[in-house]
């Protein structure tokens, strides 16, 4: 998916676990299928994961996780991954890694979500208890910034799609949300990258969520992206509710999840297709919200 983007097998896996972790060496490593864009995930044996960054751009992900997720985790009502190990460089690998415990579950897929009002509830739960967390010496957030500073990147999306998409009544739709009130509330917690790809579920009920790469303080509206990227349009305002989203809040939201998709989709067209057909269903949920 990028140019900078290097190959990780499982051979060098295992070589990177027998000489940094040799009380696992004897697991078996396996690759697992992922639609993720950052890091290569392996299963190593039945209660491990070996977390490994795939470009240069993912690497400051990995010392960021394992300093904010010990803190973060004990304070959710659902599981996050839990660092066990921080690998160095070597077998030829550039950078750091990660070895995680294991999380049972699986990625729920929008447009057929089990048991909605519930995982809506279960959702907004943990948006609520990541922001009482004290975010006084919290990482600043890459997405807790105003949404104007997307507007170049937005709007240089939205010429690449040009005939794919209705460009006009998105470009409308972006320029709506450019205008809700900024936010005016204290700093707070906000995982950054709240998309199906990065919460689990089992038996219907919400388990997990992972992946804190993005997390950090700032404006929180971000994580409001999983309303229309995963939730269906009848129960938002469980969603919403749950969280306590005014309607400044939840217009920035709105905002940034069709920014996301936008700039997600024609970079995503040919290389990630589980990534580019979430994108477009949620520029045709934000449509049809409009409509």
């Amino acid at each position: 998916m990028r140019e900078d983007e290097i190959t990780i097998e499982v051979p060098l896996v295992e070589r990177l676990i027998a000489g940094q972790f040799p009380a696992w060496a004897s697991l078996p490593v396996r690759r697992l299928a992922s639609s993720g864009t950052e890091n290569a995930m392996f299963r190593l044996g039945p209660d491990l994961v070996v977390r490994l960054p795939r470009y240069p751009g993912a690497v400051a992900d990995v010392t960021h996780e394992q300093r904010w997720l010990p803190r973060l985790g004990p304070r959710l009502p659902l599981a996050t991954p839990e660092p066990v190990g921080l690998g160095e460089p070597g077998e030829g690998f550039p950078w750091p890694w990660s070895v995680y415990r294991w999380l049972d579950g699986g990625n729920p897929v929008a447009g057929s979500v089990g048991r909605p009002e519930r995982l809506a509830r279960e959702l907004g739960a943990f948006v609520a208890a990541l922001r009482r967390i004290d975010a006084g010496d919290g990482p600043p957030a890459h997405r807790g910034v105003p949404l104007a500073t997307r507007d170049a990147p937005t709007r240089a999306a939205l010429a690449e799609l040009g005939g794919r998409i209705d460009t006009a009544s998105v470009t409308r739709l972006w320029e709506r949300a450019l205008h809700a009130p900024a936010h005016a509330g204290a700093a707070a917690w906000a995982h950054g990258d709240l998309s199906p790809g990065n919460v689990l579920v089992a038996g219907e009920r919400l388990t997990a969520v992972i992946d804190f790469g993005c997390a950090g303080v700032g404006d929180p509206a971000v994580d409001l992206i999983v309303a229309w990227n995963l939730l269906p349009a009848g129960v938002r305002g469980v969603f919403r509710e749950a969280v306590g989203a005014d309607d400044a809040e939840w217009a920035r939201g709105r905002g940034w999840a069709l920014s996301i998709a936008l700039i997600a989709l024609p970079y995503y067209w040919h290389t990630n297709p589980a990534l580019a057909e979430n994108s477009r269903h949620v520029i045709t949920e934000i449509l049809a919200e409009a409509a």
